[in-house]
């Protein structure tokens, strides 16, 4: 049957999809425009099959907190493009999927965000963008104790979200900043391995040893670098805050009525989120 252009038009408003692929759809269809939706997804899913090989280093990381700050949703949608990961309709699909997750009280592929799965979404997104678009994380966080502070950088490509036991909420929004701008390993040295420390204690060691020092000096001059550099490189609550880089992050809570951070999670594209929590 012939298929009008108003007909590929009403079908593209339904589904987004690129007006070549609508009308070979309808003409697939018969003008159903039923199957015609179930052709475009079931090629959305082939087209999401054949670039799943292809390099996601480009996307969005985002975390959304409840009214309450009791609760968060935080996602990673790579792409393959800048040019994909700064377009508004990828940019309002992944808030719609995260906002979605936080509604649903979880997170992951099979959560139903408008009726259908997040993965759907995805595979949907994938056909019509025409590039390899993966969900890389999806997480649900809860403060049995305490609130929860996040922090999405500008550029859209970092997220963190901390729990605090504070009443300033934020004091606590620095230090989420503080998890993006330094991307701690550790919350606090106690999480440290002990076979990392050993290690780093011999190297600074034989650092000092190399620099003239003698055995018993060397020895203290490398616990005092492992105190300073070390921990403060790697554990969040012995950085210096980025506010002034002169006040330790547990000090900096304390001043400010911060209270305590439990907890916290960090959010990346093009490389493994890292999240670190208190020990009950």
């Amino acid at each position: 049957m012939a298929i009008s252009a108003a007909d590929v038009k009403k079908l593209r408003e339904l589904t987004d999809a690129p007006m070549m692929d609508c009308k070979k759809a309808l003409e697939e269809a018969d003008g159903d425009f039923d199957k015609a939706v179930q052709i475009l997804r079931e090629k959305g899913a082939s087209a999401s099959a054949k670039k799943a090989g292809r390099a996601t280093k480009e996307g969005i990381a985002r975390i959304v907190l409840s009214e309450d700050r009791k609760t968060g949703a935080g996602i990673i949608v790579e792409c393959e493009t800048d040019f994909v990961s700064r377009n508004d309709d990828f940019k309002a699909m992944v808030n719609k999927l995260v906002e979605g997750m936080l509604a649903a009280g979880k997170a992951g592929g099979d959560v139903v965000v408008d009726g259908q799965s997040v993965s759907d979404h995805i595979t949907e997104a994938v056909g019509k963008i025409r590039e390899n678009i993966q969900l890389r994380a999806a997480e649900f966080f809860t403060a049995s104790e305490g609130q929860l502070a996040a922090y999405n950088h500008h550029d859209g490509k970092w997220a963190s979200v901390v729990t605090y036991t504070g009443d300033n909420a934020d004091a606590a929004e620095k230090v989420a900043i503080q998890v993006v701008a330094y991307k701690p390993e550790y919350l606090k040295k106690e999480d440290v391995p002990a076979d990392l420390i050993a290690a780093e204690l011999a190297t600074q060691t034989k650092r000092a040893l190399d620099e003239g020092k003698p055995e018993e000096v060397a020895k203290n001059i490398a616990q005092g670098r492992v105190n300073k550099e070390f921990y403060q490189a790697t554990v969040l609550l012995e950085q210096l805050i980025y506010t002034d880089n002169k006040t330790k992050v547990t000090e900096f809570l304390k001043q400010n009525h911060g209270g305590d951070v439990t907890a916290y999670t960090l959010l990346a594209v093009g490389q493994n989120a890292g999240s670190e929590e208190a020990e009950a």
